[in-house]
């Protein structure tokens, strides 16, 4: 067996690598996660042959888990934005809030549309109703950036089907509908946080803002555009979760129920499925549908999953490769020792988000390192393994800031300075990353 202190050392310098080489000299992370993959099985001993038969044995397990749910879910976000689902969405809770509840209204907009939208899509399409709202609400444009910003990035951060956390409850193999009602739930306090640091950042640092050139000259206008029905905008957000929604609370107690409605509700109830029955209602939302402009939509999900498929898949072959190592006998002693439970997936993640920016790199590159630890932190169990993954999306929270492609959506579609987005939204990350993590320990403190 290894010794503890070699595989630390080894651990230690695989994950500086990855942070420097994709971070500071801003290699291509998948190549990078290859690389180091490669290289901590050679060093760790293991033969050639031994390494890359692993390898592809990961990354092609992880395709199974997650690759058709990656590309469902891209497909609807990008028909529903593309149609103009979302911005009837913002508009129909916006007229029902009014001018009066804005700050709210902009919250409840973006966890609605962050559900199926990656945060960085929602904010870009939002930010035009966003900057024509600020335009009507005097002195709210930062309260505004950071409610909408804070929201999006709750979800995308804990919700199934975006790419980190999906991919990351494929590798811990866990319930796929379950992470999706207990994402949804915890979203719901960062959210919070981000309302309640958008009211108190928007009262202390609007004197900061200024405007400045940017890409919302145009900003959308209302009366001239063109937009589907609110219901039949909602429907295929609300179908899809209701359904997945749905075969988990039947599988709490299957045996009341006959084996045909049993049979029918997994089929429709799981999370393929019901994704793409989300998608063939979305597609009616295309006004006059040709087979032309369906395939072009299509497509572009196709092309926006590729790449976030391959760092998926590559992060899910590095896991393969940490596995070989068996952590669990190496360090097991130690970290029973010290009693830190869901901490070390927490931090490592946020280490990982803070380091080299994205959130899907993080959560997945900390599940390679945490999964063969779980034993040892006593998380082994199904629920262990839930509230794991959890501590970890909380971690992939914090923080975000200038190697994060989000912060820069937000400060120049939000129209902020680089300082007032320091100030304002990487602030509100650090919040709502711990916020959510101690939420997450009183959830499992109470499930016992």
């Amino acid at each position: 067996m290894l010794s503890p202190l070699f595989v630390a050392i080894l651990l230690i310098i695989s994950i500086l690598l990855i942070i420097i080489l994709s971070s500071k000299f801003k290699f291509n992370t998948f190549y990078v996660l290859f690389i180091v993959a490669i290289l901590v099985g050679l060093t760790a001993q293991f033969s050639g042959e031994e390494v890359i038969k692993n390898l592809k044995a990961g990354f092609g397990h992880t395709l199974e888990k997650i690759g058709l749910l990656i590309i469902l879910g891209t497909s609807l976000g990008v028909i529903l934005d593309k149609t103009n689902a979302t911005i009837s969405i913002a508009n129909y809770i916006l007229e029902k809030t009014g001018e009066r509840y804005a700050g709210v209204a902009i919250t409840l907009v973006g966890f609605i549309i962050g559900l199926p939208i990656f945060c960085d899509s929602g904010f870009i399409v939002l930010s035009g109703l966003l900057y024509s709202l600020a335009k009507k609400v005097k002195d709210s444009q930062v309260f505004f950036t950071v409610c909408l910003a804070g929201s999006l990035y709750s979800v995308h951060c804990l919700v199934p089907p975006h790419p980190g956390i999906t991919a990351a409850a494929g590798l811990m193999n866990v319930e796929l509908g379950q992470t999706m009602l207990l994402g949804m739930g915890l979203a719901i306090p960062g959210t919070l946080v981000a309302y309640a640091w958008g009211k108190y950042a928007g009262k202390k640092y609007q004197h900061l803002y200024s405007e400045m050139p940017n890409f919302l000259e145009d900003t959308i206008n209302l009366s001239t555009m063109k937009l589907p029905k609110p219901l039949h905008s909602f429907l295929p957000i609300i179908i899809p979760i209701a359904l997945i929604s749905l075969k988990s609370i039947i599988l709490l107690h299957p045996i009341i129920f006959s084996e045909t409605i049993l049979g029918f509700v997994k089929f429709v109830g799981d999370p393929i499925v019901a994704l793409f029955i989300g998608i063939t209602i979305s597609i009616t939302l295309i006004e006059k549908l040709e087979k032309a402009k369906l395939n072009h939509l299509l497509e572009t999900a196709i092309e926006k999953a590729g790449p976030i498929l391959a760092i998926i898949a590559i992060g899910g072959a590095f896991g393969e490769i940490i596995k070989m190592l068996d952590l669990g006998k190496i360090f097991g002693g130690t970290i029973t020792q010290y009693h830190v439970g869901l901490l070390i997936p927490f931090i490592l993640t946020a280490i990982f988000k803070t380091a080299q920016g994205s959130s899907t790199v993080a959560i997945i590159s900390s599940t390679s390192i945490i999964f063969p630890l779980l034993p040892t932190l006593g998380l082994d169990s199904e629920w262990g393994r839930q509230i794991t993954l959890l501590a970890m999306g909380a971690g992939s929270m914090l923080v975000s800031h200038a190697n994060d492609a989000y912060f820069w959506v937000v400060s120049r579609f939000g129209n902020l300075s680089t300082d007032l987005a320091l100030k304002s939204y990487t602030i509100m990350t650090v919040l709502m990353g711990i916020v959510t993590f101690l939420i997450v320990c009183l959830v499992h403190l109470i499930h016992g």
